[in-house]
């Protein structure tokens, strides 16, 4: 985490330079704006990062004699298969025509929508995986 939070505070220093220049050439208020936030927001993640690495364990990237497969931990868990993302693909795609097409065609997407949400949150819920 030193090397990110190193990496985002020379970012805001950039940031910084380039929002002077820019304010100073262009005499443009949001742009200038803009720039500044980002320095703000680029600071404050730089901060974080480095205040925060000095409280955890170093990880692999801290390390120069590391190899990659150091740093790999559990990917996550996916599930097999799913029918839900489909019922929810179709009842979106139906909502946003209903935008052009008409808000009648609404009737139609929101069931599928509810559908869909209520079969991924609670497809483990049910079948195999159900406890007791």
């Amino acid at each position: 985490m030193k090397i990110q939070g190193k990496m985002f505070l020379w970012l805001a220093v950039f940031l910084l330079i380039m929002a002077i220049v820019y304010g100073l050439w262009s005499k443009e208020p949001a742009g200038t704006t803009a720039l500044f936030l980002a320095f703000g927001l680029s600071v404050m993640i730089g901060y974080y990062l480095a205040f925060t690495a000095r409280r955890v364990d170093a990880g692999a990237q801290d390390n120069l004699e590391a190899d990659v497969a150091d740093d790999a931990g559990e990917v996550g868990f996916f599930s097999p298969h799913s029918w839900q993302p489909l019922a929810l693909g179709v009842g979106g795609a139906l909502a946003f025509l209903s935008i052009a097409i008409g808000w009648w065609l609404m009737y139609f997407s929101a069931p599928l929508i509810l559908v869909g949400l209520w079969g991924w949150v609670f497809e483990y819920y049910r079948g195999e995986n159900r406890t007791q």
